[in-house]
């Protein structure tokens, strides 16, 4: 599994990080994805390696400006139990 960031620049609050998560969605095949406009970023979990041009042109109709896309391979951490 792939983890990528991708910092952005313009978001301002709640509605925008929905705007580029669900962008990201339509655009790519994602596991994942997650957005925080307090970070200015978006993280995106894929089974497949995205092509980082396929990620920009995703997001580019919103508006929003990449600033840089950072790729790992890890997977993501899941929390079991009643307790989180």
């Amino acid at each position: 599994m792939e983890k990528i960031t991708i910092h952005l620049d313009g978001m301002m609050c709640g509605m925008c990080e929905a705007h580029v998560c669900d962008a990201i969605r339509r655009g790519c095949q994602v596991k994942k994805v997650t957005a925080s406009h307090a970070r200015g970023q978006a993280v995106v979990w894929a089974e497949e390696p995205l092509d980082e041009a396929a990620l920009r042109a995703a997001l580019a109709p919103t508006g929003y400006r990449v600033l840089s896309v950072e790729r790992t391979a890890e997977a993501p951490k899941r929390r079991f139990g009643f307790f989180r």
